[in-house]
């Protein structure tokens, strides 16, 4: 169902949850020169939902539709101005008087002008950037190529030195011989060309490689790895890249690697081969007196060209990077102004820009009158909302100066309303917690009235601790007493959540005292607040780490209030609190289903419907508590006698063997027949739930309509108007086999549920049990020791390899286990030793000593007890050797590395 809400104020009549508000449909007749500030005001209000009347029209059809488009492309450049701030690191400013009016060509023609320059300012910084980072990549590309030529010639002029002094001792008429022999036709000499540039060190191993097979070998290719990460001028991330020079010659091969060095994404330099220009270059940017000195010896001319002409490039690339990089920062500081105006002004064009389209599309659900001189719209609204809205009609024609009013009427019609709820800022939150699962159809009984009590009350439960609830409280209490100042400002995801369910945690708190007290817990610590114990120690055994509740005695009246202190801290205390906590988290959850169950019969009786009394409420409430009642209340018994009955015992036998005798397990008389009469009425509601409801009411439906095909006309024209457009409901055709699958479904559903709702209650007391364990571990294992975390979180029967007994990780382990004195008995071997029985090994038991005074046959006791649920899966693949021992097999635990488990087991257990 569709669902309208708004928030409770002073105008209000007083709130009433329980169901929602009676609704009515109103016709709007708004003349066309107030229609905008007519929604407008309706919109603030908040009290209409209009429908839809022009359904049949696509989007484009529509009245409005231009202004929409000029909205929704403000919104498009407000969008563009987020996300340019938010990454530029600028917040808009909050605004704290939402009711100033700004005109909405004035905000269109300011977003128009602040979009073109901010786009311009982006476009030049963008070609800036660029061009600075190349210019950074050239100046390496300068570096490395530069000392890769100046040792290669330095190498070619000691070899050449070398060769001419070998020559000097040889005979001179030998001499024009060797050069003869030695010289070759210049039109011959082949001319090799070399590319410089960048590629990305991942690629550079297969850039090489694919060079090379593609020239055929015929390329000789140098790299160098530049140390720091360099931004790519195309993509703007930073990268880490290498410098090569590739040599080749011929144009086909310079032609193969431009196309392999553009398929990997490696950036081409400049690098000149002219020595002409190599010197026209080195005198324009080399001083004259360091030209001049190396000019003294022309037979080192050669050596100095391309160092010079390195040195020089470098010198002017590097004064054109400290230009652009005070280019750019100028910049930056003009975008950064640019968009901290935008920002003092965005949430209002924002907020302005949404609301005009909002306005435009409810504009277009109204219909055009056939003079085109007035706009009719029809809507819901609660009863009490009709005279603040023709207020709101009246006031919009007063300020639109229009000199015909609007015209306000109820219409008849048989729609099913929407739902409306009136919220405050303490119920809202618990009314979409509600929602999230489903919206109460109209008039049904609203399920927020209890879960206002219930919701935090089954959170405390779990986590009932008054020292946290009071934590918990304090914080709550900052978010509730400072809510003006928080509601107006920007808030974080996680924070904007809490601040949304402020009375929800509140509430938390509240019950998590309560709780908290009940249980007698303070961080986990027992305080007699109320009175002293009602035990003490009757000898000194009781105070023994290993000591129950028999060596106490009751001296004074029962502990007043929750949960005695002498339970805290005893060998009972887990099995007691977790008996009580499990048995009660049963209770809660079958009286909460009863509670539901009861809504739906008033439900029923508020829309006059018998059948959903004596074909659904009955029938549910004799199946879930003949059942699951029945369990609560031999729950409540036990506790009152004391009885060592098993529950499970008697709930399964009672339906695998409802003929058998209790025995021991009988808590009042004649249970038997109570239990098989309670067999016969379960079973006996299903069926009753299933069959005689669909045939009901087809029966209705085939009375109601009998001799009716003919249907006398309503007085008014408008009540038939609204019949034809809109009360199709009442008209729909009866469907047997849909209603019959429907409550087949919700038969089973219904069944199904109730045992696994029942089931999915014990995570009341799975939680807290958790939450006591964890509180029973001693903060200094926890902090010095992080083989206690390995314990709490791991399953007990999960072996870690690490964990080897005479290890550091072992002795560890068992200084974290010891001071609780259950000894787990794991003995760890190598997988590696002669066992001699295929692939199981055996490990002898370690001597009694070592389990700190405890008692052999109690400690394997309680050790098997944790383990059985762990073991129990694999039960075939145990075998018990002649000693009653477990030996557990290799491929049983998949341990990582050589290690597995031994548990010690006896016979008579």
């Amino acid at each position: 169902m569709a669902e309208i809400r708004g928030g409770g104020g002073g105008c209000c009549p007083p709130m009433d949850l329980m169901r929602s508000e009676p609704m009515q449909l109103v016709q709007v007749i708004v003349p066309m020169e107030s229609a905008h500030l007519t929604v407008s005001y309706l919109g603030d209000l908040g009290l209409v939902q209009f429908k839809d009347l022009n359904s049949e029209k696509s989007p484009f059809q529509r009245t409005y539709a231009a202004q929409i488009k000029r909205c929704g492309e403000m919104a498009r450049k407000i969008r563009f101005f987020k996300d340019q701030m938010s990454k530029a690191g600028v917040s808009p400013k909050v605004i704290l008087d939402k009711d100033v009016d700004i005109d909405l060509d004035d905000v269109e023609v300011k977003l128009g002008e602040l979009e073109a320059e901010l786009v311009e300012i982006n476009a030049n910084n963008d070609k800036l950037q660029r061009s600075y980072n190349e210019l950074v990549e050239y100046k390496l590309v300068l570096e490395k190529a530069g000392e890769f030529f100046a040792s290669a010639h330095r190498s070619a002029t000691a070899q050449q030195s070398e060769i001419e002094s070998q020559q000097v001792g040889e005979d001179v008429l030998e001499t024009p011989l060797l050069q003869e022999e030695k010289s070759v036709d210049p039109t011959k000499q082949v001319k090799l060309g070399f590319l410089t540039g960048l590629v990305p060190r991942e690629k550079s191993m297969v850039f090489e490689r694919i060079l090379f097979r593609a020239t055929r070998g015929n390329i000789f290719i140098r790299q160098s790895v530049i140390e720091e990460s360099v931004v790519d001028p195309n993509s703007g991330e930073k990268a880490e890249k290498n410098v090569f020079v590739v040599f080749y010659s011929g144009e086909r091969a310079k032609s193969k690697i431009l196309k392999i060095c553009e398929a990997f994404g490696a950036n081409r330099y400049p690098f000149s081969e002219e020595l002409g220009r190599q010197a026209q270059m080195m005198t324009e940017g080399i001083p004259g007196t360091f030209l001049s000195s190396l000019l003294v010896s022309s037979d080192r001319w050669m050596g100095y060209v391309w160092c010079i002409n390195t040195v020089s490039i470098h010198g002017r690339v590097s004064g054109r990077l400290a230009e652009l990089k005070t280019t750019i920062s100028a910049g930056l500081d003009h975008r950064k102004i640019l968009l901290e105006t935008i920002g003092d002004k965005f949430e209002q064009w924002n907020l302005k820009v949404r609301k005009e389209k909002a306005i435009y599309h409810t504009l277009n659900m109204l219909s055009l009158d056939v003079t085109k001189k007035c706009l009719v719209g029809e809507g819901w609204s609660p009863l009490f909302a009709a005279p603040e809205i023709q207020e709101a009609l009246q006031r919009a024609a007063v300020d639109s100066n229009s000199q015909v009013g609007s015209i306000f009427q109820v219409l008849r019609t048989k729609e099913m309303p929407p739902t409306f709820f009136r919220t405050n800022k303490f119920t809202t939150a618990f009314q979409e917690i509600v929602d999230a699962y489903g919206v109460a159809k109209y008039q049904e009984a609203n399920p927020t009235v209890f879960t206002i009590v219930t919701f935090p009350f089954l959170f405390a439960v779990m986590f009932g601790d008054w020292g946290h609830g009071i934590c918990l409280l304090l914080a709550t209490m900052y978010l509730i007493l400072r809510e003006k100042k928080l509601s107006s400002q920007k808030l974080g995801d996680i924070m904007e959540m809490a601040f949304g369910g402020r009375y929800v945690i509140f509430m938390m708190s509240l019950f998590s005292i309560y709780t908290g007290l009940i249980y007698n817990e303070f961080f986990s610590i027992p305080y007699p607040l109320f009175a002293p114990s009602a035990y003490e120690c009757r000898d000194a055994s009781c105070r023994h780490v290993e000591a129950t509740t028999i060596g106490l005695i009751k001296t004074r009246d029962t502990y007043p209030f929750g949960v005695d202190p002498v339970w805290h801290g005893t060998r009972s205390e887990l099995p007691f609190l977790n008996s009580l906590k499990m048995k009660m988290s049963i209770l809660l959850g079958v009286a909460q289903m009863n509670l539901g169950i009861i809504m739906s019969f008033c439900n029923a009786k508020f829309f006059k419907s018998a059948v959903n009394v004596w074909f659904q409420f009955v029938p549910q409430m004799i199946f879930l508590n003949c059942l699951f009642g029945y369990l609560s209340v031999l729950i409540i018994i036990k506790w009152c006698t004391g009885s060592q009955a098993d529950l499970y015992h008697v709930m399964i036998y009672m339906f695998l063997s409802p003929m058998d005798d209790l025995g021991e397990n009988q808590l009042f008389p004649n249970q038997k027949t109570v239990q098989l009469t309670f067999l016969f009425l379960a079973l006996v509601s299903v069926p009753w739930m299933l069959l005689p409801k669909p045939f009901i009411l087809k029966k209705q439906h085939e009375a109601r309509h009998q001799g009716q095909s003919y249907a006398q006309l309503d007085e008014t024209d408008e009540s038939l108007q609204v019949e034809i457009t809109g009360g199709s409901h009442g008209h729909e055709e009866f469907e047997f086999s849909e209603i019959f699958v429907h409550q087949l479904i919700h038969t089973i559903e219904f069944v199904l549920g109730a045992v696994s709702n029942t089931a999915s209650y014990l995570r009341l007391w799975a939680l807290r049990y958790k939450l006591l364990l964890l509180a029973k571990t001693p903060p200094e294992h926890v902090i010095t020791n992080p083989y206690a975390l390995l314990v709490q979180s791991c399953p007990l029967g999960v072996v870690v390899s690490l964990l080897r007994e005479g290890s550091p990780y072992g002795v560890g382990f068992q200084q974290y286990i010891h001071p609780y004195r259950w000894d787990p008995r794991l003995h760890l071997c190598n997988r590696g030793s002669a066992s001699g029985d295929g692939d199981v090994e055996r490990v002898p038991s370690r001597p009694a000593s070592s389990l700190g005074g405890v008692s052999e046959q109690v400690l394997r006791r309680r050790w098997l007890q944790v383990c059985s649920l762990h073991f129990h899966s694999s039960r075939k693949r145990r075998r018990v050797s002649d000693d009653g021992s477990f030996l557990l097999s290799r491929e049983l635990l998949q341990m990582p590395s050589s290690a597995c488990a031994y548990i010690r087991y006896e016979k008579e257990l």
